[in-house]
């Protein structure tokens, strides 16, 4: 992974976009979102390495992968938000920019998904913002590069 790198992750069922809640997450599909990361990444310069799990562990293990070395990590960890400590754990041995995004407003819905694990180890937070947030995400780390 080189300086010019994003990455670009998704936790637990967003797989699903498009079809799950789309009152909550809408219509967009996950290619449709990596779709609009690359397009944003290469309007700035960059490439984008664009990843979806929902196992927590290989998480982790991308997170450590892109913690040196790579532009930035953009994070949706989904579920794991309000639950992982481990991606915690991770997220704060990175020496890159750490940008958590979430499609919904993680604080206007359940009072479980008040809480980030992730909110004190990440440089930067777009929430609420729908999928352009991804994009707002790649767009605040190639200002940082700037």
């Amino acid at each position: 992974m080189d300086d010019r790198t994003v990455l670009v992750l998704n936790g637990p069922n967003l797989n699903l976009l498009g079809e799950r809640e789309p009152e909550v997450y809408g219509h967009d599909t996950l290619a449709d979102v990596e779709a609009l990361c690359v397009a944003e990444a290469t309007r700035h310069g960059l490439v984008v390495d664009f990843r979806q799990s929902n196992h927590e562990g290989t998480l982790v293990d991308w997170v450590q992968e892109g913690r040196a070395g790579s532009a930035g990590i953009v994070l949706n960890a989904a579920g794991y938000t309000h639950t992982s400590v481990a991606l915690r754990d991770a997220l704060s041995a990175c020496r890159v920019p750490r940008v958590e995004v979430h499609i919904s407003d993680i604080h206007a819905r359940e009072e479980f998904r008040h809480f980030s694990y992730l909110t004190d180890v990440c440089d930067h937070h777009v929430i609420g913002h729908g999928v352009a947030g991804y994009a707002e995400a790649i767009a605040w780390l190639a200002g940082r590069r700037a």
